[in-house]
């Protein structure tokens, strides 16, 4: 008995909500010429685009448009591109780590000014690339050669904005 008066409750006040907001919505559009209802929406439809600009923006400005390979995805990434052995693998997590200790310091003093970090980026990339090179085989050695060059296409194509 105590289900069925409970399941009559929540009907009724479903019911009752759905006939007061009908009911609102009539009221409020019936007071309202047919261009001050488009203007409502175009103002509507306005905010929402400037929202979701605003936010498409500050999130480009804070990672550049992309995010950051984490060292682990970086060695992950390695693993299974290029067939490493666990020792292999070990020493490339050493390398990969004193890498993004290095950047990430170079990252605060540099206080967002990327053209000055730039040529100590660079060179770091260099530096740990000839690192990782040096603990592979030689069919290792050019997937990862190709590996590069199709990052370094890549990047030369975000830059040109294709």
């Amino acid at each position: 008995m105590a289900a069925l008066l409970i399941s009559i409750t929540l009907i009724l006040q479903q019911q009752l909500s759905y006939t007061l907001g009908y009911n609102l919505l009539r009221i409020l559009s019936l007071d309202k010429s047919p261009n001050q209802k488009q203007t409502e929406n175009m103002k509507k439809a306005l905010l929402v685009c400037t929202f979701v600009a605003g936010i498409s923006a500050a999130g480009f400005a804070q990672g550049r448009g992309r995010m950051r390979m984490t060292p682990e995805k970086q060695i992950e990434n390695l693993k299974t591109t290029l067939s490493l052995t666990d020792d292999q693998t070990a020493k490339a997590t050493t390398i990969v780590k004193a890498q993004a200790k290095v950047m990430d310091s170079l990252r605060q003093a540099a206080n967002g000014d990327w053209q000055s970090m730039r040529p100590a980026m660079t060179s770091l990339r260099k530096s740990t690339n000839d690192k990782i090179m040096a603990i592979l085989t030689a069919d290792q050695a050019e997937k990862y050669k190709k590996q590069l060059a199709d990052q370094a296409a890549a990047q030369a194509a975000r830059q040109n904005g294709n």
